[in-house]
Parts: structure tokens; C-alpha cells; sequence
């Protein structure tokens, strides 16, 4: 059982929801700036997804479990992520897969399949581990009055 504290978002829905999920993937930071990180190593992953929305589905969920699970744990969990070149690429550091880079791919993979919803959930952060002492939380940034 993963027991694990991560930050809180404070929001004004009504439903929160949090997956959590470990990812056993591989990696390399195409960079000489990244130090050791330049070469192929490993990392077992935790992630925790957050979902936050005011309205259930027709079976009564937020969001299933299962299709975070998916989107997540199913595409990346035992690969290279450098080879998922449709969000990683080489050639710009916006795209290496670092962990910061990870984290935002993730929220943005989950919050384009919660947008599509009729219920309209949306993914408040998401929480990447890579070692016991290092962590990235994504979240958006909420747009200003002036931007939108």
C-alpha cells in the first residue's frame, strides 16, 4: 500500500479525487548541462493525480480510476521515455523528459481526457517522485482577468 503526503490545492469544488500510481520508466536528459542524467537510467515513479470537479458522471464517478490508470501507468510504466516522441522530443529542452517536463505532460494528457467529459472534472495538479528525496507538483497557471 503507497501511503504519501503531497502538497494540498485548495478549490472550491465540491468532489476531489487522487490517483495514485507508480511508473517504472527509464530516461535520459539530452543535455551535457544534466550531468550524469545525460545517460540511461531508471526510475520507479509515484505519481498522484488530482481531480477536482462540482458533478458525477452517469455511474456516479468523478473521473474512473481505471481511465487515469490508462492514460498514465498503461502508456509510460516499463518504457524509455525519451522513444514517446508525440511528448518528448530531443531537440528542445520545453520537451526533454525531465521531471518537470514529466509532470506537465501528465496533467496535460489527464486534463485533455477530463475536457472531452460531460461532466467537465479538471485535473488541479499532478505530483511526480522520482527519488525518495526529490519531487516536481505541477499546476496551471490560473489565468488573470487581463489574459482571457
Amino acid at each position: 500500500m503507497m501511503q504519501q503526503m503531497y502538497p494540498q490545492v485548495f478549490h472550491d469544488f465540491q468532489y476531489e479525487l487522487n490517483k495514485d500510481m507508480h511508473i517504472a520508466a527509464a530516461h535520459y536528459i539530452p543535455s551535457d548541462a544534466a550531468g550524469k542524467c545525460k545517460q540511461v537510467h531508471g526510475h520507479t515513479y509515484f505519481v498522484n493525480v488530482t481531480v477536482a470537479g462540482d458533478d458525477l458522471d452517469e455511474a456516479g464517478f468523478l473521473v474512473n480510476f481505471k481511465d487515469l490508470k490508462v492514460l498514465l501507468h498503461d502508456k509510460f510504466d516499463h518504457t524509455i521515455l525519451n522513444d514517446h516522441l508525440d511528448v518528448f522530443r530531443p531537440d528542445n529542452p520545453d520537451f526533454f523528459p525531465t521531471t518537470e517536463v514529466v509532470a506537465r505532460t501528465m496533467w496535460e494528457t489527464v486534463e485533455n481526457h477530463l475536457s472531452a467529459l460531460p461532466n467537465k472534472p479538471t485535473c488541479l495538479q499532478v505530483f511526480v517522485r522520482e527519488t525518495p528525496t526529490s519531487y516536481v507538483v505541477y499546476r496551471p497557471k490560473k489565468k488573470r482577468k487581463k489574459d482571457q
